[in-house]
């Protein structure tokens, strides 16, 4: 793997039972790049995710990230070097623990189950409140969050591990409109902060309000269908509604366009 290249898929496939999930894909990303990945329900694009943090069986093929191989003995290392951000759960209003200590969980990666947190990883959690803006949330039990709230706090837990890779799988999918925009926002800022390496899987290319589904510092976007990456290039070359539409279509799944945002573009 070349020093400037982040994530590496050489011919990587991923079965699930007789289903080819991932059909030997390959894939360079490198330090610092931002990548938007879309397609259709079943393209491959959350196994492509899970391939990275090592939590699917390679079939064939191999994967490489940040000089190290999650599917070949370096799983744990690879994870607590990467921060994954999920769609927002729905979460029990009765589960007590504290967002304070959600995030802190954020550390448990870097410090192992056999130390106990110190006074580097509890500013580190404060910082990483502070970054989302949630810090005046610190103290509420996570039960009582809004879908909004709860994926500030997510992101914080994300920052809290200082990882070198982040990925993304749908964050702003059950959430409200506004919650989509500040949380989009936010992950630019984080990005252009840290410069860290990206991926980012969305099913929908624009939100329910017309604005693009991708932050603006995604400049590299992949479409998958079918297990394999059927188109990757500049964002701004793939905004193409025809193609959009082949993408979708492919599967019989109506492609999920919402009304051109003023000023365009996805």
């Amino acid at each position: 793997m070349a020093p400037d290249t982040a994530i590496e898929f050489e011919k990587a496939t991923v079965r699930y039972h007789r289903r080819l999930a991932l059909d030997e894909v390959s894939l360079s990303v490198g330090r610092g790049e931002f990548v938007g990945i879309i397609g259709p329900n079943g393209a491959g694009k959350t196994t492509l995710l899970k391939s990275v943090n090592g939590l699917v069986r390679l079939w064939s093929g191999r994967v490489g990230v940040l000089g190290l191989e999650p599917h070949n003995g370096a799983g744990h290392r690879v994870r607590k070097r990467v921060g994954y951000l999920p769609q927002a759960p729905q979460i029990d209003s009765r589960v007590p623990l504290a967002v304070r200590d959600t995030v802190l969980a954020g550390r448990w990666g870097r410090l192992g189950w056999l130390r106990r947190p110190g006074r580097a990883d509890r500013e580190a959690v404060e910082r990483a409140l502070v970054a989302v803006g949630a810090a005046h949330l610190a103290d509420r039990p996570v039960g009582k969050l809004s879908g909004g709230e709860y994926q500030r706090v997510a992101l914080a837990r994300v920052l809290a591990q200082e990882p070198d890779v982040f990925l993304f799988d749908e964050p702003t999918a059950g959430i409200d409109p506004q919650a989509q925009l500040e949380l989009l926002e936010l992950i630019r800022r984080v990005h252009a902060e840290r410069e860290v390496t990206a991926l980012y899987v969305t099913h929908h290319i624009r939100l329910e309000d017309g604005h693009a589904a991708l932050p603006e510092c995604c400049t590299r976007l992949l479409m998958m269908r079918h297990g394999r990456i059927w188109r990757d290039g500049p964002r701004g070359d793939l905004a193409d509604e025809a193609l959009l539409r082949e993408l979708y279509h492919c599967c019989s799944e109506a492609a999920p366009l919402a009304a051109p945002h003023a000023g365009g573009g996805f």
